[in-house]
């Protein structure tokens, strides 16, 4: 691959993951509440004015819905928490995107000299190996998203800022606090091997079934909207299936990521929210992800093919 082959997928990673990180920034903010332990906070809070205390300890362990969650962000707090973490999400996935393809396209071109080219096998190796580069990269920015997301304060009252919250990291933990929920994050390796094999299975069909249909045509590299459609399409399918299957590694890696926390390590709070909170507690927020996530991934992958295709010529 030419360095201006690597510049466009660096590019176009980074435009697509800074699109879909705007668009869908308010239901991140309610799925990473629902995933920490302190969901069950808003429950009590809201219902003591109505049951007397012996029942507040049962109550509080039911932990709101989406919209319940999103309905009390928003009497508490107001809109504009609604973009908490945006700053660092917006720092963060442009590189993260971009390093991600741009280490999945060159191993990929690497591997296909190596393996049976465009193989399910190339396919799964180059997603692990982009995983595992952009976390490491990125965890620092990733923690500081999720800690700001997390901080709940009441209209009024002043807002952690990011400077604050690095600050506060470093004070408690070092430089090592910075890598928290990073062994969750390798973890979600899974997910991103599941979506990309996946995906790649599509689309390789949805150009087999172009090339079939366009015999006949004099010029069939010419994209148009149904050929993005297509990839929207595929994107989305192929990252619900991932997701719902690899889904507990999102829970595990915001409880990992809460500010003094009893988690400590990926096995450990694994069997810790298990026991104390049972399996369902692992899929907590699951609903909000997919809603999340679907046009999040559909619009990433489309912008960054779209990209690539435009700056290509």
């Amino acid at each position: 691959m030419s360095q201006r082959d690597t510049l466009v997928h660096l590019f176009a990673g980074g435009c697509g993951g800074t699109v879909g990180a705007i668009l869908t920034c308010p239901l991140e903010v309610v799925k990473t509440r629902l995933q920490s332990s302190s969901v069950t906070l808003y429950i009590s809070e809201v219902q003591l004015s109505t049951v007397n205390g012996a029942s507040v300890n049962r109550v509080a362990r039911v932990s709101p819905g989406p919209l319940h969650c999103l309905k009390l962000i928003l009497e508490k707090e107001g809109p504009r928490s609604l973009f908490r973490g945006l700053g660092p999400n917006l720092v963060g996935v442009a590189p993260s995107r971009a390093i991600y393809f741009a280490a999945y396209s060159n191993a990929k071109e690497k591997l296909n000299g190596i393996l049976e080219p465009d193989s399910t096998q190339v396919h799964m190796i180059s997603a692990g190996l982009a995983g595992f580069t952009a976390i490491t990269a990125t965890n620092p920015i990733w923690l500081i998203k999720t800690r700001l997301q997390l901080d709940a304060r009441n209209r009024g009252e002043r807002r952690m800022s990011a400077f604050e919250c690095i600050r506060k990291v470093y004070q408690s933990d070092g430089i090592r606090g910075f890598y928290r929920g990073m062994s969750a994050s390798y973890a979600g390796i899974s997910e991103t091997v599941i979506h990309f094999v996946i995906y790649e299975s599509i689309k390789r069909k949805l150009l087999q079934c172009k090339t079939a249909s366009n015999m006949d045509d004099e010029d069939e590299s010419v994209k148009d909207a149904s050929d993005f459609v297509g990839l929207m399409l595929a994107a989305a399918t192929s990252k619900t299936c991932a997701t719902s299957i690899a889904y507990p590694h999102e829970v595990i890696r915001t409880r990992l990521r809460e500010e003094g926390t009893k988690y400590r390590s990926f096995f450990q709070t694994l069997s810790m929210v298990m026991r104390e909170e049972g399996y369902r507690a692992l899929y907590r927020g699951l609903t909000t992800h997919l809603v999340r996530q679907i046009p999040n991934t559909a619009i990433m992958m489309s912008t960054y093919e779209l990209v690539v295709y435009l700056l290509n010529g």
